[in-house]
């Protein structure tokens, strides 16, 4: 299972600077980075549970089910 840590701002903001000093960053980089670190989880375990429905095509209550389980993660 995936626990879902956040970084502190400042923290991410100064790792992303130094990985990539040319950047100009916007000031609501740090949200989007946390929101990418909770959408591929998401995106990971949704398929897993089509496939586990045996479902070819991911449908919206896949996503539910496993949005309830991550959003429950992420809390803490």
């Amino acid at each position: 299972g995936y626990r879902l840590r956040l970084a502190p701002c400042r923290t991410l903001w100064s790792l992303m600077k130094q990985e990539k000093p040319c950047l100009d960053l916007a000031v609501d980089t740090d949200l989007l980075v946390h929101l990418n670190l909770f959408l591929h989880p998401l995106a990971e375990e949704t398929r897993a549970e089509a496939f586990e429905d045996k479902s070819k095509i991911i449908k919206p209550e896949h996503a539910l089910a496993v949005a309830k389980v991550i959003l429950k993660k992420s809390r803490g």
